[in-house]
């Protein structure tokens, strides 16, 4: 070993200046170039280590520093070298400053990381600060235990891969944990199971198609590291919102190589006409708040990275909740988040980003602002502004919820969306205005700035919370698996049990709850706007009544192949098919009830007697049932009818004036198509029906109708 060691050092030249720019490490046909930011520094030393990443060889002094960007080239280095940053400078917490030198930092721009992470005290670069006295100053070096940069080669073969570039208004979103997707897949080759590979294999992709998936949401896939409070636990933090790499593909979802694993899994997809969505965590890192690790960007620049709090230099400000929030202010803080996405977006081939807690993206000194540089600098980007942006529009800070509020070009996770259809559905608590104004886009949160329905991404359900089955099994959370007494999590489900808390026998609870789980995949596939599925949510997915499995790396979170519901899987099919061949649930304008050139209004909202909806009716509580015709955009096309009762008890419709076929009822996980339905129909309790428009030389049969027929 100590033989190929000084055979790795022998091949590298001497230090020289190099280049401030690109940041990170670059490599050219010579050697590589390293820049690193720090405005506070006073020296930056290049740590060189062997392969393995366990052995520190030598250290390097950058030589240069320009703007602010500590720079030096090395000759004779080449792609696989093992590398960190140590870091001088003031070590005042009171200033917000804490350089420790001992402690071994992480490349923010490292695209690959090498050696193993372990947790350890000789990460915490001052010890913990207590009764508000000073910090001391912590010796021990950490390099044996952290994560290590490596410089990447450069060499993947894309061939003729091409974004599927489909429109925003026909997607599907699909939200999935790469790992937990195919762990249990008994037709993914076992080594495959649970990595990138594997979401990618024959069996993943074929299943994607199956529903007409066209865009997977990926939870994190950023390097991130489990809390040390989860290890002592025997937990990890599965979901991955601990980010410490922004530019490195999680290890963890790698068999061997996650840079050529990674882009192999989108070439795969792409080919299959599906695109890749990644859920990014800019908004926090892993160091937590200032009694936690020192493992990059606190060793770096404390000051520049991190929002800190003005009357007390020392702590954070945590609009997160996870001790820390990423300052975007800072330029060269801006620059990092910016560069990332690009990486992502030209090296990785993705299509698309799902933002955590993008109010602190947002942040100005002030607050949450619209026109915040981020945002700017996103739109004017040429190839960024031309994905899809999709943010979480809150944070736990003051002003943090801002559905609705973000830019023109950005999508937003609904929330709205989410609360309305479970308490009209499971609680018979929302209005049918309030009900009827998300299923049509919500044009109270997003016809502004001229933004349109795909605005709003619609979902039911979420990897934060309950899977749709458990929405209608539990009262209340069950997750005591995580630890923490039942205490964490939310206590505000909006869900219901029908009756029984958790599994039961009773075949009219267990037909209750699926025919609730029907009437919300339709209310989340015939609404206005992007749709997202929960993975798992069309199989019938249980998470024992766990609403916050973040740190479940176990059956609890993984797809249960097993046992899925098929029945279930080919209603969502039928559903996502219906949304796909007809252009009136992809509109990309408001619907305002205005006359359409081809006759009749572009929406009529109905009561159940076939009347139209007055104003005052909206707000009627207690009431229900109603439905709607969607009108043709060209005389091809066939009308719309939905009718839907989320009373508790049966419901008399009567069918508007026309021929209609019935081509799909909640109340029947299949066979439910008929033609010739009668005038008045009876629409079961807690169900949704859908007609089209049969064709004018189509007779219609007389008599009553109940639908959900076998």
């Amino acid at each position: 070993m100590d033989r190929i060691n000084n055979n790795l050092l022998s091949t590298l030249g001497t230090l020289q200046g190099g280049r401030p720019w690109p940041l990170g490490a670059t490599c050219d046909d010579g050697g590589v170039n390293f820049a690193v930011f720090s405005a506070n520094a006073t020296a930056i030393e290049l740590c060189i280590f062997d392969p393995s990443g366990d052995t520190e060889l030598t250290r390097l002094a950058l030589p240069e520093c320009t703007d602010a960007v500590w720079h030096g080239y090395l000759p004779g280095a080449a792609p696989g070298l093992v590398y960190g940053y140590r870091a001088s400078g003031p070590n005042e917490p009171k200033q917000g400053h804490r350089f420790n030198r001992n402690k071994l930092l992480i490349d923010p721009y490292a695209r690959r990381l090498a050696g193993a992470f372990r947790w350890s005290p000789t990460h915490f670069g001052f010890d913990a600060d207590a009764a508000g006295r000073d910090p001391s100053w912590d010796e021990q070096d950490n390099a044996h235990d952290t994560f290590k940069a490596a410089v990447p080669p450069d060499q993947f073969d894309w061939g003729d891969d091409r974004p599927p570039a489909i429109a925003l208004a026909d997607s599907v979103l699909y939200e999935v944990h790469v790992k937990g997707y195919t762990m249990r897949h008994p037709d993914v080759p076992p080594h495959q199971r649970g990595t990138y590979e594997g979401l990618a294999s024959a069996a993943g992709i074929s299943h994607l198609q199956r529903l007409g998936i066209n865009a997977v949401s990926l939870l994190p896939v950023h390097q991130s590291i489990t809390e040390q409070h989860l290890i002592d636990k025997k937990l990890s933090n599965y979901w991955g919102y601990n980010t410490i790499g922004f530019f490195a593909p999680d290890r963890r979802l790698a068999i061997d190589d996650p840079v050529r694993e990674f882009k192999s899994m989108v070439k795969r997809l792409h080919a299959a006409g599906i695109e890749v969505i990644l859920d990014v965590v800019y908004n926090h890192t892993a160091e937590g708040d200032h009694t936690g690790p020192t493992l990059s960007f606190r060793g770096l620049d404390n000051a520049s990275y991190y929002w800190l709090c003005p009357d007390d230099l020392r702590r954070y400000e945590n609009f997160t909740g996870t001790g820390n929030s990423v300052r975007l202010t800072h330029p060269r803080t801006l620059q990092l988040v910016m560069d990332s996405l690009r990486y992502w977006a030209s090296e990785m081939h993705v299509d698309g980003f799902r933002f955590d807690l993008a109010v602190t993206l947002g942040r100005e000194v002030d607050g949450f602002k619209p026109g915040a540089g981020f945002f700017d600098c996103v739109r004017q980007d040429p190839l960024l502004a031309k994905l899809k942006l999709i943010a979480e529009p809150w944070d736990i800070g003051m002003g943090g919820y801002q559905v609705g509020c973000f830019p023109p070009g950005w999508s937003e996770w609904n929330g709205r969306f989410r609360d309305t259809a479970r308490a009209y559905w499971l609680r018979e608590a929302a209005t049918r205005g309030e009900f009827a104004a998300r299923l049509a886009g919500s044009s109270d949160l997003y016809r502004h700035a001229g933004r349109k329905p795909q605005a709003s991404v619609n979902f039911i359900t979420a990897h934060d919370g309950f899977p749709l089955r458990d929405m209608v099994s539990y009262n209340a959370k069950h997750n005591e698996a995580n630890g923490e007494d039942n205490r964490d999590g939310s206590s505000d489900n909006s869900s219901w049990n029908c009756g029984v808390e958790g599994p039961t026998d009773d075949p009219a609870v267990n037909e209750l709850r699926g025919r609730l789980q029907r009437s919300l995949l339709t209310t989340l596939l015939l609404a206005q706007g992007v749709p997202m599925l929960l993975g798992g949510d069309e199989a019938g997915r249980t998470q024992q009544g766990n609403n916050n499995s973040y740190c479940q790396d176990d059956d609890i979170s993984w797809l249960d192949w097993e046992n899925a519901d098929q029945g279930l899987i080919d209603f969502t099919a039928r559903l996502i098919g219906l949304r796909r061949r007809l252009p009136q649930l992809t509109r990309t304008r408001w619907l305002t009830g205005a006359e359409m050139p081809t006759g009749g209004k572009d929406i009529t909202w109905l009561n159940a007697d076939g009347s139209e909806m007055t104003p005052a009716q909206w707000e009627e509580p207690g009431r229900h049932a109603f439905g709607f015709v969607l009108a043709v955009q060209s005389p091809e096309e066939p009308k719309l009818l939905v009718l839907i009762n989320a009373n508790a008890d049966d419901a008399n419709f009567q069918l508007p004036q026309a021929e209609w076929r019935l081509v799909l009822d909640t109340a029947q996980v299949e066979g439910n198509q008929a033609e010739n339905p009668a005038a008045e129909v009876v629409l079961k309790a807690r169900s949704m029906a859908v007609f089209e428009q049969r064709s004018a030389s189509a007779a219609s049969s007389p008599g009553d109708c109940t639908l959900g027929w076998s």
